[in-house]
């Protein structure tokens, strides 16, 4: 039997090349893909970083200043990053901690010169909270906004009688005559109430002569005002303590042209990671703040608080 061979005239292929006949077309189909997504992505990265290079970072400043660390620590955050072009403060704040917001204070006046901070007022702004706008370049303030109350001041109540009546007494070992001063189960000596008294005067002048360095003003202008009254923004305004009267939108749009920006800024806000728990903590619960006496004994505080 005779074996029959079809000839095609095509010489005999080896065993594989019509695979590889197969895999060149893809293998460049793949090249082609692989460039147009490092073509697209670099797109992304560049409409990204001319999107985020608008930003302007917003820190809210709200309720009672007790801890100044998370707001630190978002201030040095946004003035790490490029992309932020601008530090916009939302104050709406009667004050608070001495310490906390004297904190706040020197931190925003590492910025100064670096990138614009603005203050925007809300409806109180008042002691501590005025203090700390103090240190942007521009304050803002709705008409309306509750500011001023320039200050210091300590409370402490004396519950003497009424721990009497119940039977309670209490006895303090110190080590000295000042060790128990603002106790609460015994009247303050003319004494005591003079050392204190030379205290919350010391940090009022303190809280006098930031403000004037912040607003650039003559410090006697500044403690003309300084007895505690507050006022509306439309007054501040003619004191020299705020800049210009609007809203929130207002203060954004002097961010923009503080920072150079072409149009209206991407706005960052930090992340909120605070639980209930350490709300309640920090003296902030569902039904409010609590009184700073109640929260954390006696102190000295920079707060407008009419019913503490």
């Amino acid at each position: 039997m005779t074996d029959q061979f079809t000839f095609s005239g095509q010489p005999p292929q080896k065993p594989g090349a019509g695979r590889r006949s197969y895999l060149a077309p893809i293998l460049i189909i793949l090249a082609i893909v692989v460039v147009l997504a490092g073509g697209v992505g670099l797109m992304v990265h560049l409409i990204s970083a001319s999107s985020f290079g608008q930003s302007v970072g917003v820190v809210e400043i709200e309720g009672t200043i007790f801890d100044s660390k998370p707001i630190i620590q978002t201030l040095r955050r946004f003035g790490k990053e490029d992309n932020i072009k601008a530090i916009l403060l939302r104050i709406d704040s009667p004050g608070g901690s001495v310490a906390a917001t004297q904190e706040i204070y020197t931190e925003l006046l590492r910025f100064r010169g670096k990138k614009p901070i603005i203050a925007s007022l809300g409806t109180v702004a008042a002691s501590g909270g005025l203090y700390v706008a103090a240190a942007a370049d521009k304050i803002v303030a709705n008409p309306a906004t509750v500011t001023g109350s320039i200050g210091a001041i300590m409370q402490t109540y004396n519950v003497e009688n009424l721990l009497g009546k119940v039977g309670f007494q209490s006895v303090v070992i110190k080590s000295g005559r000042y060790k128990d001063i603002g106790s609460p189960t015994r009247p303050m000596t003319p004494e005591e109430l003079a050392l204190l008294q030379e205290i919350v005067n010391e940090l009022k002048d303190q809280f006098v002569q930031d403000l004037a360095k912040g607003r650039g003003l003559e410090k006697e202008k500044v403690a003309a005002v300084a007895d505690g009254r507050i006022f509306t923004a439309v007054t501040a305004h003619k004191l020299g303590l705020v800049d210009s009267l609007g809203n929130f939108e207002d203060a954004v749009e002097t961010a923009r042209k503080e920072a150079g920006l072409e149009k209206r800024p991407r706005l960052i806000y930090p992340e909120k990671k605070e639980s209930w728990i350490r709300e309640l903590i920090q003296g902030r619960s569902p039904l409010g703040e609590w009184p700073a006496s109640l929260r954390s004994g006696p102190s000295f505080l920079y707060l407008y608080a009419p019913g503490l």
